[in-house]
């Protein structure tokens, strides 16, 4: 690679003054002060020119490319000055003979001239033949000087032909020594390596190097999620990020001989826009990176939550149109991803069809079916056009070319897709009425092959964005949040891809009910669209699901759905959060939450589709977000509302269902009698029977029986399920005051996170508290001596040996994410939800002690709490508790509403204050 200007050069580092300086000052020496003189001048010039690049970082003209050579240089300067002194006062060669010579070459991304901030610098001591004892000692000053400067130095010192050795096998020894570069030293020495390496390694072994390379890529994106748009991406690891652009690189270098990625351009690889594509992306990444290790002052990788925000701030991203400057950044970084995903692509897709025979890029494996249209051809796996009018000619094959894609399997040529981009001027108003275009992107959405594969296609090239411009707004759109794991426009393309995996049957094990629904689906385009469309309105600064109503009666008809079709996919955008509602945070024992979410479905059909529309949304929200648990409340929500619905009823008929759930708890109880359960499930209210899984009903049962017959009337027990990564906790005790609270502390003081409760109450005066409980890593709790002391700490809390307003002790100092984010306290107190209780909803940022904290509170404020239901979105608690007074009354009185309200809010700002000091 040439040597890069750099701008301002004296403004980082005088190499020649500072030379000059530093000889005169060490002529007037003794020979034993050199090396304390040396390194005291490097290291005060090395903090002058790291404050002088920092100085050129804050530079609103000054871009990443010029960052990392700024960097690059100032080492360079350093090191021509530290080895002259080493080489003439510290370990001179009186005599040298041949074999003392040796070459200081700088590797990996320091030989190609990018280093960031905290970069390490690598070098290569490259010498003709065997070390020398001349060798070894100026190597040894070199490094010892540069660890006392306090850089991180990577290196080796190799003869020629151990290094030619190890490129045969080493694949990382062989990419750094790619980019090689003399820095001082014997010139012959280095350029005999590299002519060996070039005829010896390179020239045999490129095919070798391409897969290798690209099976290295492949590894390093599964290990980073295999997305390039995961919302805490690692800059340089990621997909997207700096590493796939180096990888181009060497590739480029390996294969072409190029020293530049423009001389791509010449050899037809790159067009002129898709090597500024690159160079932009490039800069883009660099100048993050930088910015990223000024920040952090260290060499971190990582954009998490806990420095986008001053990232953005430091890049000049303000708030703007409804978005946060954090936001803006994000969707910046993530289109820039998108970017270096499609000039891979392409690049790759050129090596495959040039230097090898079997692909390269791992593709599905589908039928193959003739094309018809005569404008195309097929060529292996790719087809293409067959001539450059064929986009001008008619427009709309902007759209049908993908519905071939769909329809015969194969992929779309590169040469085609770089066409597809030069022409999505083409996608216009007029083009957007198009009725065979909208017809032929209804049918790639509702697809039954694998729409995935070609909404992805129809993303990359742009063509999906402009066609509907609304879904143009979403690419790259972040939301700052720790619920969401990936982009709008990514959530919106997985949740399409789990649709299509249920329909066909792939995703059975995991989700039965809405596997055994989709085929029973009439408006099954619908559904599809609705998918698409669900967060369509995400990022305008309003309610997303009204603003995406309006988007899909717009949309609908200009693609060709009828009024039917219009009015089901509005609605299910507008309602594709009512289950969840409901499901998680609803009381689905209580007959009225079930009414009342019928009342608002009102159609089977319509009830199917939601059901699985919230199942597809909630599963691509992230890898660690769907479990059984919460597909156990939809399915009983599910059931509930489809017997009222089906059956024209008004209310929930729940005779049938409570006696089916104690035949369940019975078969699980083998050596127990009808009699015998009949003694105690007779104690237990029909909302008991509504609310929990047969296996924690059994165990629920058997406790309440040991009560009866045992000295201690206070009795644990740990139900464990991997399938739903929690772990039941059930303590039945006599019931009193405050025992809901008393139990959430103990837990929490035992170092637990609290994922649900559930509260009961028999007709005898037991308290059957049923919580699920988990690691703060979100894991079951397995482990058998833990969950003994919280039995015991849960024991001493009821029985009053744990007084946990005096002895509670706050947890650590958290470095948890949710630190990094705000959620306004907010308390809804709701006496329509439930027709014998009072419902209190608590949203606020999640924290260890906010059950523990809340429940007290409701305790002092003298209200029974008689179900809790727990759920976090992320970094946002939401906690839904169904009260009544100590008589078991709704709480009616609006000045105690009032006073409740105030005294929860209080508790919640007081934990703010309390974490933020």
């Amino acid at each position: 690679m040439t040597v890069q200007t750099v701008a301002r050069k004296k403004n980082i580092i005088d190499r020649r003054a500072l030379s000059q300086v530093l000889s005169d000052k060490i002529r007037a020496r003794p020979k034993a002060d050199v090396r304390g003189l040396l390194l005291e001048t490097l290291k005060d010039a090395n903090e002058a020119g790291q404050a002088a690049i920092c100085a050129l970082a804050a530079r609103p003209d000054t871009n990443g490319r010029a960052l990392v050579r700024a960097h690059s240089y100032l080492i360079d300067e350093l090191l021509l000055i530290a080895w002259h002194v080493i080489t003439n006062h510290l370990a001179p060669r009186n005599n040298p003979t041949r074999g003392e010579r040796l070459a200081l070459v700088a590797v990996g991304g320091y030989g190609r001239q990018e280093m960031a901030p905290h970069s390490d610098v690598d070098l290569l001591f490259l010498t003709p033949y065997k070390r020398t004892p001349w060798a070894e000692q100026a190597v040894e000053h070199l490094l010892y000087l540069l660890w006392d400067m306090g850089l991180k130095v990577g290196h080796a010192t190799r003869s020629i032909s151990e290094l030619i050795a190890m490129c045969k096998d080493d694949l990382t020894v062989r990419t750094a020594f790619l980019e090689a570069r003399l820095l001082s030293g014997d010139a012959d020495t280095f350029t005999r390596a590299k002519t060996l390496f070039e005829t010896d390694i390179v020239a045999t072994t490129k095919p070798d190097f391409i897969q290798a390379k690209l099976n290295e890529r492949e590894v390093r994106h599964a290990k980073m999620g295999d997305s390039r748009f995961h919302v805490e991406p690692n800059i340089k690891e990621s997909k997207g990020g700096l590493r796939d652009l180096q990888t181009l690189y060497w590739i480029a270098k390996y294969v072409y001989g190029v020293d530049e990625i423009k001389d791509l351009v010449s050899m037809h690889v790159f067009t002129a826009d898709e090597y500024r594509a690159f160079r932009q992306a490039e800069t883009f990444l660099w100048n993050v990176r930088c910015h990223l290790h000024y920040l952090t002052g260290r060499a971190e990788e990582r954009l998490t939550f806990a420095v986008q925000t001053d990232l953005a701030v430091a890049l000049n991203y303000m708030d703007r149109g409804g978005q946060r400057g954090v936001e803006r950044f994000m969707k910046h970084y993530f289109l820039m991803a998108k970017r270096v995903g499609d000039l891979t692509h392409i690049f790759i897709a050129h090596l495959e069809q040039e230097h090898v025979r079997k692909p390269l890029l791992r593709m599905p494996r589908l039928r193959h079916r003739k094309i018809k249209d005569p404008g195309l051809k097929g060529q292996g796996r790719w087809f293409r056009t067959t001539h450059n009018s064929y986009f001008d000619d008619d427009p709309a094959r902007l759209l049908t070319i993908f519905e071939v894609m769909d329809e015969t399997g194969l992929d779309i040529h590169p040469d085609t897709l770089r066409q597809i981009r030069t022409h999505r001027r083409l996608v216009d108003a007029k083009l957007r009425r198009d009725p065979y275009a909208n017809q032929a992107f209804l049918n790639c959405l509702s697809s039954k092959n694998d729409p995935e594969r070609v909404l992805r296609r129809m993303n990359e090239t742009g063509i999906f964005g402009r066609f509907v411009p609304d879904f143009g707004k979403i690419v790259g759109q972040m939301q700052f949040d720790m619920y969401h794991n990936y982009t709008v426009d990514e959530h919106t393309i997985r949740a399409v891809s789990l649709l299509s995996q249920i329909e066909r049957g792939l995703q059975a094990e995991e989700h039965p009910i809405s596997t055994r629904l989709m085929p029973t689906i009439v408006q099954r385009r619908a559904l599809y669209t609705a998918v698409l469309l669900h967060d369509i309105a995400k990022g305008r600064g309003g309610d997303h699901s009204v603003l995406g109503e309006k988007v899909a009666k717009k949309l609908c008809p200009r693609l060709g759905m009828t009024p039917a079709e219009t009015e089901t996919v509005a609605w299910l955008v507008r309602y594709h959060l009512l289950m969840s509602h409901f499901a998680f945070k609803r009381d689905l024992s209580d007959p009225k939450t079930v009414t009342d979410f019928a009342a608002e479905v009102k159609s089977p059909e319509r009830l199917r589709m939601l059901l699985i529309l919230t199942v597809v949304d909630i599963k691509a929200v992230g890898p660690k977000v769907w479990n059984s648990w919460k597909g156990q409340l939809l399915t009983e929500l599910f059931n509930q509302a489809f017997d009222m619905l089906a059956a024209g009823r008004t209310r929930v008929d729940q005779r049938g269902r409570v006696a089916a759930q104690k035949s369940a708890a019975l078969a699980r109880l083998t050596e127990w009698t009808q009699e015998r359960f009949d003694a105690v499930a007779q104690s237990l209210p029909d909302t008991y029977w509504l609310s929990e899984p047969p296996e924690l009903m059994a165990a629920n049962i058997a406790m309440l029986e040991e009560t009866r017959g045992s000295d201690s009337h206070i009795l644990c027990h740990a139900l464990m399920d991997d399938t739903q990564s929690v772990t039941y906790f059930s303590v039945c005790a006599p019931d009193h005051p405050g025992i809901s609270y008393r139990i959430a502390g103990a837990i929490c003081f035992s170092g637990a996170s609290i994922a649900g409760a559930k509260i009961h109450t028999t007709n005898d005066g037991m308290a059957v508290d049923n919580f699920l409980i988990q690691s703060a890593d979100g894991l079951p709790l397995d482990d058998p001596a833990r969950l003994k002391r919280i039995e015991k700490r849960v024991r001493d809390a009821l029985e009053g040996k744990l007084r946990l307003d005096d002895q509670y002790i706050k947890p650590a100092l958290s470095t948890s994410p949710v630190e990094n984010f705000n959620v306004a306290p907010l308390v809804l107190i709701d006496n329509n939800a439930s027709d014998k209780f009072t419902v209190i909803e608590v949203n606020a940022l999640d924290r260890p002690t906010l059950l523990y904290k809340i429940t007290r509170s409701l305790f002092y404020a003298k209200v029974t709490v008689r179900s809790a239901h727990i759920a976090t979105y992320g970094e946002r608690a939401v906690d839904v508790f169904y009260i009544t007074d100590l008589l078991g009354q709704k709480i009616s009185n609006t000045n105690r509403i009032r006073a409740l309200e105030r005294r929860l809010l209080e508790v919640l700002r007081a934990a703010e204050d309390a974490a933020a000091a």
